[in-house]
């Protein structure tokens, strides 16, 4: 039984551990007390010089795990070759869920967003911006055909990215399918009649917003209750979806 609990524990503990790269990224991290870090991965050619002595430095004073790896394992662990610089760190993001875990997280009352191919990493992190400042209380972000969290997402998220609930998966369809039985679900398109400042909010709902240039995809939009637009003026046909995120934000209770 001890044996059991301790493989969750691990399993649980390495789901919520996010792996991000770059010198100047992982200085701004270990110079953050408020973030955790589990691991340090740094290349074995990397000269001992300016950032990279820094970055040890800090390690050091927080008693922080340095491995070291000759660069093809380095680049492996950073998934990113041409820009890890050498140096990689493992986060713990406890903000960082399984979709699964949505409901005994939030309980009953919650307003969610749902990213349906978001593929632009700016987008991502002002999408997440947004949302930590409003009213969201957890973004679904599956791990398919959508951006990654990377330095550039944390970069546009101005320093938010773990202070909001993000829920991963592979696709949206299993967590909409099951929150579609217990919350409304509501595909942003520029083409539905209902907008969004006639919408009257219940105790669960959930937004989704699609991808750049195709919006939400057909096999989404059928797990959505309904769908809505936002009003525009001018003849202009849709705005950027993470203006979009904002105004959905902070609409009034």
């Amino acid at each position: 039984m001890k044996d059991t609990q301790a493989y969750l524990d691990k399993k649980n503990f390495f789901e919520n551990v996010i792996t991000l790269y770059g010198r100047n990224v992982v200085l701004e991290i270990l110079q953050d007390p408020s973030l955790t870090v589990h691991k340090l991965h740094l290349a074995k050619s990397n000269r001992e010089e300016g950032v990279i002595l820094e970055i040890k430095k800090i390690a050091q004073q927080r008693g922080i795990e340095v491995k070291m790896h000759v660069k093809e394992q380095l680049s492996r662990i950073s998934k990113n070759a041409k820009q890890d610089q050498g140096v990689a760190i493992d986060i713990i993001a406890p903000n960082y869920r399984k979709s699964d875990d949505i409901e005994a997280l939030l309980g009953d009352t919650f307003r969610l967003l749902a990213l349906d191919g978001v593929q632009n990493p700016q987008n991502l992190g002002m999408i997440v911006r947004s949302a930590a400042a409003g009213k969201i209380d957890g973004i679904i972000l599956p791990t398919n055909s959508s951006a990654k969290i990377s330095p550039l997402v944390i970069k546009a998220s101005a320093g938010t990215l773990f202070k909001i609930p993000i829920f991963h998966c592979k696709t949206l369809e299993a967590p909409l399918a099951r929150l579609a039985e217990r919350a409304e679900v509501y595909a942003l398109s520029s083409h539905a009649k209902e907008d969004i400042y006639s919408l009257k909010m219940g105790k669960g709902v959930v937004f989704v917003l699609g991808n750049e240039s195709e919006g939400v995809s057909p096999a989404v939009s059928k797990l959505c209750n309904k769908s809505l637009s936002i009003p525009m003026q001018r003849g202009v046909e849709s705005l950027n979806v993470a203006v979009t995120a904002a105004l959905l934000a902070f609409l009034p209770n």
